[in-house]
C-alpha cells in the first residue's frame, strides 16, 4: 500500500491557541488539529482524516464557524458528499444548529442544474434511469442485435455460476455489468470504444462491447441520462455558458479520496475562492467505479498553496484494534493513528476446516454478542458469501439485516454487509469472514466485466489492501477475523499477528 506521498502536517501556532482559548465554548470538545481545520483561514485547505477521526463533525463544524463567526452568506456555501446517506446525515446536523446551507452530492447537485436549463441544454425532457427502465432498454437492446438473452447469459456466465442463481438474477447482473460499462467511460469523460483487444477472453468481450454501445444508443434516443451523465453534460453546459456558472465563496468536499477526474473537474469550473477537502487516502476503494486517489495524493502538488491537516487521534476504536491497523498500513508514509480508549478487547484470528464451520461458528458468535445489545457488522468480500450466510441465518430463525450501498441500516442488530457498502459506518463487534487467500485480493469476480475490462488504470492489489483497512477499522471493541483453508491472506503481516489471538 506504499504511496510516494508525505503530507507536510500545519503547525499550531501561538496565534492558533490564542483564538482557541478565545472560541473556547464554540471549540471545547475537539483536539488543537480538529480545531485548526474548523477555524483555519487558509484558503485551500486539505485535511487528511484517518478512520474514525471525526471528519464530518470538523466539516459539518467549519461551516457553523463560517457563518457565526466569519458572517459568511449561507447562499455561498456548498458542502458536497457522496452518499444520499451523509447528505441526509450533514444536513440534520447543522439544521440541529439552525443552519441552512447548500448541501449535495455530485450527482444531486448537477442533477438540480440540469432540470433548471433543461431545454437549453437538451431540447427535450431528458430523465435519470431508474432500473426498470434499464430493463427495457436492455432488452430491446438485445432483440435489435437480434441476440437471444439464454445465449448471452451462456457466454457470459461460467457453469457455477450460472448454476448458483436464477436466470432473472444473471440478467440483473449482466445488465448492471455493462450500464457499469458505459458509466466508467463517462467517469473518465471517455467515448465507448471497443476494449476487446485489451482482454484475455476477446470473443465475449467484442459482443458486450457491440451491446453496450446498442445499449447507450437506445439510452440517448430515448431521452435517458446516466448518473456520469449528469456530470458530463453540467460540464459541457458550464463550458459553454460561464455567465450561468454558480458563484460560492466556500466550497467543502467530503470524502475527497473518491473523487473521479470528471468531479474534479466541475471543482475547477466552480473555482471558489476557498476550497476545503477532507479524505483519507487509507480508504480509497472505488478505484474500480473511476476514483482517481492520486487527485488526493497530489494534492499539495496541484495546490502549492494549500495547508495540510492531519486528524490522527482516532474516537472509534480501542488500543489493540487501532495498533492493528497502524501495523497494516505503517508502509503509508503518514502519522500512526493513536487511539481514545486504552482498554483492550477481543482481536481474534480463527482458522475452520471448511467454510460450513465457520459461518455456524459466526452465526452462534453474532447472536450471543447482539443479545447483550451491541450492534454487529458480519462483512464479506463478495455478495455470494453474503447470500449462504443470510441463509444460514434464515434457517436458524436469526433476524438480520442485509445492508446495501443506498439502503439505511438499523443502529442495532446483525447487519450483513459486503466491505463496500459498509465505509463510514461502525459497530461494537465486527466479523470479517473469508479472510484467505482468495477474497484478500479477490481472486475472482462475481461480475465478469471486471476480468473482460482491462482498460482500469487503478492498481488492484492496492485497493484491495485498502478495503481490508476499511473492514477492520469499521471496529469499536471486537474484531473477529475468520478463514476457512490452509492460509490466512497475505495481508495479515507477522507484526499484525503479533497482536493476535489465534486459534486454529
Amino acid at each position: 500500500m506504499q504511496n510516494k506521498t508525505k503530507f507536510k502536517q500545519t503547525t499550531i501556532t501561538e496565534k492558533d491557541k490564542q483564538l482557541f482559548n478565545e472560541l473556547n465554548s464554540f471549540l471545547f470538545p475537539f483536539n488543537d488539529f480538529q480545531k485548526k481545520a474548523i477555524i483555519s483561514e487558509s484558503p485551500i485547505i486539505l485535511c487528511i482524516a484517518g478512520a474514525g477521526s471525526g471528519k464530518t463533525t470538523v466539516l459539518t463544524k467549519r461551516i457553523e464557524f463560517l457563518l457565526k463567526y466569519k458572517s459568511v452568506n449561507p447562499e455561498k456555501i456548498l458542502a458536497i458528499t457522496f452518499t444520499r446517506k451523509a447528505k441526509q446525515e450533514m444536513q440534520g446536523r447543522l439544521l440541529k444548529q439552525g443552519i441552512l446551507v447548500h448541501i449535495e452530492t455530485f450527482n444531486s447537485f448537477c442533477e438540480k442544474i440540469l432540470r433548471k436549463n433543461q431545454f437549453l441544454i437538451y431540447g427535450k425532457d431528458v430523465r435519470v434511469i431508474d432500473q426498470t427502465s434499464k430493463v427495457i432498454a436492455f432488452i430491446f437492446s438485445l432483440q435489435a442485435l437480434n441476440i437471444k438473452k439464454d445465449f448471452i447469459i451462456e457466454e457470459y456466465f461460467t457453469d457455477s455460476q450460472i448454476k448458483n442463481k436464477s436466470k432473472e438474477q444473471l440478467l440483473s447482473i449482466l445488465i448492471n455489468d455493462c450500464f457499469s460499462i458505459i458509466d466508467f467511460f463517462k467517469s473518465k469523460n471517455e467515448k465507448l470504444y471497443d476494449f476487446s483487444e485489451n482482454s484475455q477472453n476477446k470473443k465475449i468481450a467484442k459482443l458486450i462491447f457491440i451491446i453496450c454501445k446498442q445499449f447507450q444508443n437506445y439510452l440517448k434516443l430515448h431521452g435517458f441520462r446516466t448518473y456520469n451523465d449528469q456530470i458530463i453534460d453540467t460540464l459541457s453546459f458550464f463550458k459553454k455558458n460561464s455567465s450561468l456558472i454558480p458563484n460560492f465563496e466556500h466550497i467543502l468536499v467530503d470524502e475527497y479520496q473518491d473523487v473521479n477526474d470528471s468531479q474534479k473537474e466541475l471543482l475547477d469550473l466552480l473555482s471558489p475562492e476557498n476550497l476545503f477537502v477532507v479524505g483519507d487516502p487509507r480508504q480509497s476503494i472505488f478505484g474500480w467505479r473511476g476514483s482517481n486517489i492520486d487527485l488526493i495524493l497530489n494534492f499539495e502538488t496541484n495546490y502549492s498553496n494549500c495547508e495540510t491537516i492531519i486528524l490522527n487521534k482516532n474516537y472509534r476504536s480501542t488500543r489493540n484494534i487501532v495498533n492493528f491497523m497502524n501495523k497494516f498500513i505503517e508502509d503509508l508514509k503518514l502519522p500512526e493513528l493513536e487511539s481514545s480508549f486504552q482498554e483492550e478487547n477481543i482481536l481474534l484470528l480463527k482458522n475452520f476446516f471448511s467454510e460450513e464451520e465457520e459461518l455456524s461458528f459466526i452465526v452462534e458468535e453474532a447472536f450471543k454478542i447482539v443479545r447483550n445489545d451491541k450492534n454487529i457488522f458480519i462483512l464479506t468480500r463478495t455478495n455470494s458469501q453474503l447470500e449462504k450466510l443470510s441463509d444460514l441465518m434464515k434457517q436458524k430463525k436469526i433476524y438480520h439485516f442485509i445492508k446495501t450501498e443506498e439502503n439505511l441500516s438499523p443502529e442495532k442488530g446483525i447487519i450483513l454487509s459486503t466491505i463496500h457498502s459498509i465505509k463510514g459506518l461502525e459497530a461494537d463487534a465486527v466479523f470479517i469472514i473469508g479472510c484467505n487467500e482468495q477474497n484478500f485480493p479477490c481472486k475472482y469476480s462475481e461480475n465478469p466485466v471486471i476480468d473482460i475490462l482491462k482498460i482500469n488504470d487503478y492498481d488492484k492489489e492496492q485497493e484491495e489492501k485498502r478495503l481490508f483497512y476499511v473492514a477492520i477499522s469499521r471496529a469499536k471493541k471486537n474484531l473477529f477475523l475468520t478463514y476457512s483453508g490452509k492460509n490466512h491472506t497475505p495481508f495479515i503481516n507477522e507484526k499484525m499477528k503479533s497482536l493476535l489471538s489465534v486459534e486454529t
